[in-house]
C-alpha cells in the first residue's frame, strides 16, 4: 500500500463515528437518493421519487433500519416536504449548507454526494442550519406572502399612472402618492364614468398639500376608451390584491397568536409608541401590542425598528434568542459580522460573507432609514459614513440593530436613546486620549487651548 493511502487509512481511523444511526439524502425535483450505513441494509443507497406516498416510504425504510437522524442539503424548495414528513414522523432532521460539504474532489454523482452526506453526518462533522419552530415558520411564510402581494400590487399602481400619462391626467404630478385618499377617489370616479374636471376636483382631502385648482388643472385630460380601460383593470387587479393582503393580515394575527400561547402578559404596562403615523401597507391589527403581549418587550422603542421591521426580524430569526449563544454567534449568523481570513498571523480579509438573508436585508434598510435621523444610532451611521463609505457604514449600523435587537429580546434591555451626540463625544474623546499618549511618549504635554 503507498505512504499516502496508509496515512488516509490512519487518520479515518481516528475519526470518532458521533452518530452511528444517520442517513442522508440528496435531494432533487423529481427523485432523492438516500444512503446509509453499509452495515445496514444489503442495499445502502435507494432513490425515491418526489411523490408524497412515496416519501413515506422512505421514512418507513428508515423506521424499519433504525436510523435517528438524516441530513439534507437546501437545495431550492424541494427539501421542505422532505424535511417536514421526517420531523413529523420524529426523526432528527439536520439541514445542513452546502458550502460546508461541496468542496470535495471527484464527487459529482447524487450517489456519491448522498454517501458523502451520510458519512460526514456519522462523524458529527455538519452543522445544522438555523430551522425556526413550526409556527415561526408559518408566521414567516404569510409575511413571505404577504411581501409578494404588494409588490404585485405596486406594478398595478404603476400601471394606473400609465394609463393617467397616456390620458394626459397628471394627477400623480399633483398629489404625492396616486393610492392616498385623494387619489383613489378621484381614479374611481374616472373608471365610473365621470371626466368633469371641476366635479373630480371635489373629490380633493383636505389634507392634500395640492390646492383645488392645481388639481382641477392636472385633470383635463384625453379620455380615450382604450386607455380607460387600461385604467379599470389596473385598479380591479390593485383592488383584489389589497383584499388578498388583508386575508394575509388575518392569518398573520392568527399565526402572532399561537405563538403567545403560554406566554404569561407582561405586567408592566406597554412603553408609547415613538410614531404615532400609520405606516404605508400597515397592518390591519395592532402589531406593536401583539408583539409585546409576545415578547414582554418593546423592539419597536429601538431607532429604525418600525412594527412591520420588528415583526419581519421575529418571523426570520424567531422569538428565541438562546439559539445563539451569544449575540457574536447572532451576527455572525446574519453574515453582519467580520469574516476574518488569517493566514500566517496576518489577515488577509475582514469582509462580511455574502448573504440573501431577509432578516439581515431588513436590517440594512432600517440602518438607512435611521441615518437621516438625530439620534445616537443616526449620529454612528454618519460619522462611519464620512470616514469609510455608505457601504460599509450601513453593514455596521445594521449590525449594531441587531446587537440592540438580541439583547432586547433575551435580556430583556430596555432601549434608551442617548442622543445625536453620544457616538460623536466618544469619537472626540478617543482621538484626544490618543493624542495625549502620542504627546507622552514625545515628552510633550498636551494641553487645551484657552480663549
Amino acid at each position: 500500500m503507498p505512504a499516502t493511502k496508509s496515512r488516509r487509512a490512519s487518520s479515518a481511523a481516528q475519526i470518532s463515528v458521533v452518530h452511528p444511526h444517520a442517513a442522508a439524502i440528496d435531494i432533487g425535483a423529481q427523485f432523492h437518493v438516500v444512503a446509509v450505513g453499509p452495515e445496514r441494509d444489503a442495499e445502502p443507497v435507494r432513490s425515491f421519487r418526489s411523490f408524497t406516498k412515496e416519501l413515506h416510504e422512505l421514512a418507513d425504510w428508515l423506521k424499519q433500519l433504525g436510523i435517528r437522524t438524516v441530513a439534507m442539503e437546501s437545495t431550492g424548495v424541494y427539501w421542505i416536504p422532505v424535511f417536514e414528513i421526517l420531523e413529523a414522523r420524529g426523526f432528527e432532521v439536520v439541514l445542513v449548507n452546502a458550502r460546508d460539504a461541496k468542496n470535495v474532489p471527484g464527487r459529482k454523482t447524487d450517489v456519491n454526494d448522498a454517501q458523502w452526506l451520510q458519512k460526514l453526518r456519522s462523524y458529527g462533522l455538519l452543522r445544522a442550519s438555523f430551522r425556526p419552530s413550526h409556527d415561526v415558520a408559518t408566521l414567516r411564510s404569510y409575511l413571505r406572502q404577504r411581501e409578494r402581494l404588494l409588490e404585485y400590487a405596486a406594478s398595478h399602481i404603476q400601471h394606473m399612472q400609465k394609463a393617467l400619462t397616456l390620458m394626459n391626467v397628471q394627477l400623480h404630478q399633483v398629489v404625492e402618492d396616486v393610492t392616498g385618499a385623494t387619489g383613489m377617489k378621484i381614479i374611481r370616479a374616472i373608471v365610473a364614468g365621470e371626466r368633469n374636471a371641476d366635479d373630480l376636483a371635489k373629490y380633493r382631502d383636505v389634507r392634500c398639500k395640492a390646492s383645488v385648482e392645481t388639481i382641477r388643472d392636472s385633470l383635463i385630460g384625453h379620455y380615450q376608451a382604450e386607455h380607460v380601460f387600461e385604467l379599470t383593470q389596473a385598479l380591479a387587479l390593485y383592488d383584489f390584491y389589497q383584499t388578498q393582503v388583508a386575508q394575509c393580515d388575518e392569518r398573520i394575527e392568527v399565526a402572532v397568536r399561537h405563538l403567545q400561547t403560554g406566554v404569561e402578559p407582561p405586567t408592566a404596562p406597554m412603553p408609547a409608541a415613538r410614531h404615532r403615523t400609520k405606516q404605508p401597507n400597515g397592518f390591519a391589527f395592532d402589531v406593536r401590542a401583539a408583539l409585546y403581549d409576545m415578547l414582554g418587550v418593546d423592539p419597536t422603542q429601538i431607532h429604525g425598528l418600525g412594527p412591520y421591521v420588528a415583526l419581519k426580524l421575529v418571523a426570520e430569526c424567531g422569538n428565541d434568542m438562546s439559539r445563539w449563544p451569544t449575540v457574536k454567534h447572532f451576527t455572525s449568523w446574519l453574515c453582519l459580522a467580520p469574516g476574518n481570513k488569517i493566514s500566517g498571523g496576518k489577515i488577509l480579509s475582514s469582509k462580511t460573507r455574502r448573504s440573501s438573508s431577509k432578516a439581515a436585508a431588513a436590517l440594512r434598510l432600517a440602518a438607512t432609514t435611521v441615518g437621516r435621523t438625530d439620534t445616537a444610532l443616526g449620529g454612528f451611521y454618519r460619522r462611519l459614513s464620512a470616514r469609510i463609505g455608505k457601504a460599509k457604514a450601513v453593514t455596521a449600523t445594521a449590525r449594531k440593530i441587531a446587537v440592540l435587537f438580541y439583547n432586547t429580546l433575551r435580556y430583556g434591555m430596555e432601549y434608551v436613546d442617548p442622543g445625536a451626540a453620544y457616538y460623536e463625544e466618544r469619537y472626540r474623546q478617543r482621538v484626544l486620549n490618543n493624542l495625549t499618549r502620542r504627546a507622552e511618549s514625545l515628552g510633550y504635554v498636551l494641553q487645551k487651548k484657552v480663549a
